[in-house]
């Protein structure tokens, strides 16, 4: 008797006045439906992904568009500098105007948020300095950067070069 139980398939309920053929129609339609909803959806979601994936190949690509465009006067400052090289014999003018584009140029690097570090008579610190060199100092400096051979530079407060540096042993 317990057997015959359990190999008993439930028959769908009808309601009144259906027939199991229609129920199947509509269970069929729902699948059908659903299936079709989900077609899209994966279909949506693909076409999101490759979008955001060329959207991410074109920032990377133009991302320093805005920097070149910043570096293009001082690049054209540089050119007529050198001109004026070849046609002056005013050292002194020269040197001020070189000065001018160097002032121009860190302006530039600063306004992308370039940042220069201050590594000279600091502690030695791993996290912003390679140590290139060793000197003999008195107690006072070691352990401090006597000399820097490299500046270190900071981009938004991450290191993006260190100083490289002579420090007192």
């Amino acid at each position: 008797m317990e057997q015959e139980e359990v190999n008993k398939v439930e028959e769908p309920e009808l309601t009144a006045g259906g027939d199991p053929t229609s129920e199947v129609e509509k269970l069929t339609a729902e699948l059908a439906e659903s299936k079709d909803k989900y077609l899209r959806l994966y279909s949506e979601f693909d076409n999101f992904r490759k979008r955001t994936a060329k959207e991410k190949i074109d920032t990377v690509l133009n991302a320093t568009e805005g920097l070149v465009k910043d570096l293009l006067p001082v690049l054209d400052d540089f050119q007529r500098a050198k001109e004026a090289m070849d046609k002056t014999e005013d050292v002194k003018a020269l040197k001020e105007g070189v000065d001018l584009i160097y002032h121009k140029f860190s302006k530039v690097l600063e306004g992308k948020g370039l940042k220069a570090m201050e590594a000279k008579d600091q502690p030695f610190d791993v996290e912003l300095h390679e140590c290139v060199t060793q000197f003999p100092a008195d107690e006072s400096k070691k352990g401090m950067v006597i000399d820097e051979l490299e500046k270190g530079y900071f981009l938004n407060d991450k290191v993006i070069r260190y100083a490289k540096v002579v420090v007192g042993n």
